[in-house]
């Protein structure tokens, strides 16, 4: 694999995306999606967990403040992230996540790509359907529950099934088999913060 460089620092990453995000929902999506990213960069590319990292981290730059025009998001997060020293690599890997909202971004081909396609509305799912337990905790947490929550489209309405289905289908994975994987990952850092409780 190629080393790939992001143009910017985690660090830096970070105090953009709180720049232009105020919810702590959205932070911690960003926090969520970009751990889930490393827990996957360590099986699949190594040596660039850091760029999947800031990927994760910043994929949902400009939605806080344009989440009412689906089509232009990771557009408008295009010229901050460029002012911020992020290079074109960093900036086609997020715009290809929204690809299925408008055709004239790039489609995910490499696998970073497609695994942030696939992942990062199932996080959602998975933290929604976390919340709900008892334990509150996705250490105990299974795919035959999570199967249940992905079939009840009334459940976490606005989690985009057909993303997550194609996102499986792009990375060859059954979607059981996506399911296991994500929930790992989750399981991989949730103990060192526990990032699904309900805002208080």
């Amino acid at each position: 694999m190629a080393k790939l460089d992001a143009g910017m620092t985690r660090e830096a990453a970070f105090d953009l995306l709180q720049e232009h995000n105020k919810d702590v929902f959205h932070i911690e999506h960003g926090e969520t999606v970009e751990a889930t990213m490393r827990y996957f960069a360590r099986e699949f590319d190594p040596e660039n967990e850091e760029f999947w990292g800031i990927v994760g981290l910043l994929h949902d730059l400009d939605w806080e403040e344009h989440d009412d025009e689906l089509e232009m998001h990771t557009l408008y997060a295009t010229p901050l992230i460029e002012a911020a020293g992020g290079s074109p690599e960093l900036i086609r890997a997020i715009q290809s996540h929204t690809s299925d909202f408008n055709p004239n971004l790039p489609k995910p081909e490499l696998q970073m790509e497609k695994i942030l396609f696939a992942t990062e509305e199932l996080t959602g799912l998975i933290g929604a359907a976390v919340i709900m337990r008892p334990s509150k905790s996705v250490m105990d947490f299974e795919v035959k529950s999570l199967k249940k929550k992905f079939k009840d489209k009334r459940f976490a309405a606005g989690v985009n099934r057909d993303v997550i289905r194609s996102g499986a289908e792009m990375l060859g994975w059954e979607l059981d088999e996506l399911f296991d994987r994500t929930i790992k990952a989750m399981q991989s850092f949730a103990p060192d913060r526990d990032t699904f409780k309900p805002a208080e």
